[in-house]
């Protein structure tokens, strides 16, 4: 494994070898040529959002990776999987082998609706559905009980679109992707008929992107459904919409080619409702249908707001996905944002709490800094503003000086009786899943259990 420091060479820390830490790790190497850069992972595979929260028939956003891969060659980047920070080893830890590091591990827990009925069974959360189909581990024995006709997802982002796109579409279309096998076999057993997407507020004010929204144009089998009535905007919303970016024009155009596509016929039916908010998840022991409010747009100290109306529908459903948004999970020995569920920082440098003092050699970059908004690719900027603090704060001798060089982090991990994976260790790994997908006509046959991943990588 390579240790390759000089005396004087500055070492690096990533925790979390997602997009963020990733464009970290490489605004690292640009900006100071000499460092050495080690990524930590919790889990034996690398990538996480791109491996574990990007839809199975996305192949250009996945094909991410090997960018990834290419900044895990260079000679200065270590990888060191299966070993979780604040539990495998401690911040005070990593903090004695390491310069400054910089958190970048992510948002994995489903916003609350925070209504009655939350808990009934059938309620679930996107952030575990997502994780059920793409394979990860920590979600492969969840159960989603797929004999419900009617779903109605909570939430117009992104990733509700692409919960709606896998319920619906025709698994068939998502066999030859990287799609987990246990969710294709469940999916091809699937009863659902209708997915109800409900957003709060209207179309203009919507938080999917145009590539997303557009692909249910095309989904065979499939009718999307837009209500005229939604694509009636109010005062407010057609001034934001004059000025708005080409990305939200570009929705609203796209929204009005699926209402004009209208009922085609085909046995499963998507639908965009806008305006509306769920005040109550009916049922005694499991999901029976949404008690719901109209809403209406309105400017509140120069802000549009969604705001209840009286008017109260109710929903035939029989399964209920929150899709609201992801939330940070608190690290020992670190400050937390509750209500935002983020690290506080300044431009990615760590405060000792929400108001707090600049801590001198924690970092951090994507969702955990800024929360779960963006594409992939706006990760990239979000690293770069992190590295620059990081690197102003180095050569203006805010943070230590360079460590002398300490062979001793393998034998903290010998010690331990960790099984890390380095990264030739997971090149093993990606051959075996890409010629067992090969096998099963697939792009790639995932491996989703912790163990079997750790037993495979030794028996090679």
């Amino acid at each position: 494994y390579r240790l390759g420091y000089t005396a004087m060479s500055a070492k690096f820390a990533i925790v979390g070898s997602g997009p963020a830490g990733m464009y970290a790790a490489d605004a690292l190497l640009k900006s100071l040529p000499d460092c050495h850069v080690d990524v930590f992972e919790k889990y034996p595979a690398p990538y996480g959002l791109i491996r574990y929260g990007v839809a199975p028939d996305h192949y250009k956003t996945r094909n991410t990776s090997r960018q990834f891969a290419r900044t895990f060659d260079e000679a200065a980047v270590g990888y060191y999987g299966n070993v979780e920070i604040g539990k495998d080893i401690s911040l005070d830890e990593l903090k004695e082998h390491y310069d400054a590091g910089v958190l970048a591990m992510g948002a994995y827990n489903d916003r609350k609706l925070g209504i009655e009925g939350e808990d009934l069974d059938g309620v679930y959360g996107a952030c575990a559905f997502v994780g059920w189909y793409n394979g990860h581990p920590d979600y492969r024995h969840h159960q989603f009980d797929l004999t419900s006709k009617r779903v109605a997802i909570i939430g117009m982002g992104n990733v509700a679109i692409d919960c709606a796109r896998i319920l619906c579409q025709d698994p068939e279309n998502l066999a030859k992707t990287d799609i987990a096998q246990h969710a294709l076999e469940a999916l091809r057993q699937s009863k659902v008929e209708e997915v109800f997407l409900i957003g709060r507020r209207g179309p203009v004010q919507a938080s999917f992107t145009p590539a997303e929204v557009r692909e249910l144009l095309h989904l065979p089998k499939v009718d999307a459904v837009v209500r005229a009535s939604d694509l009636e905007l109010d005062e407010h919303s057609k001034e934001v919409l004059s000025k708005a970016s080409r990305n939200t024009k570009l929705n609203m155009e796209i929204l009005q080619q699926i209402h004009d596509q209208g009922d085609r016929g085909n046995p499963r039916k998507l639908h965009l409702c806008f305006l509306i908010s769920p005040t109550k998840i009916e049922g005694s022991e499991r999901v029976e249908g949404l008690e719901l409010v109209h809403n209406e747009i309105v400017k509140e100290g120069g802000v549009l707001k969604a705001k209840a109306t009286d008017e109260v529908m109710h929903l035939n459903v029989d399964m209920v996905f929150r899709s609201i948004g992801y939330l940070g999970a608190a690290i020992p020995g670190l400050p937390f944002d509750d209500r935002r569920g983020t690290l506080p920082n300044d431009q990615g440098q760590l405060l000792d709490g929400v108001d707090g003092k600049l801590l001198n050699q924690e970092y951090t970059a994507g969702w955990i800094k800024r929360g779960p908004s963006g594409v992939i690719g706006t990760n990239k900027q979000d690293a770069i503003e992190t590295v620059s603090r990081l690197k102003q704060n180095w050569q203006t001798s805010q943070t230590p000086q360079p460590k002398l060089v300490q062979h001793d982090l393998l034998d903290l991990l010998k010690e331990k009786k960790i099984q890390f994976v380095s990264f030739e260790d997971w090149k093993k790994l990606d051959k075996f899943e890409i010629e067992q997908g090969q096998q099963n006509g697939k792009s790639r046959q995932k491996i989703c259990k912790f163990q079997e991943m750790l037993d495979l990588i030794q028996s090679t």
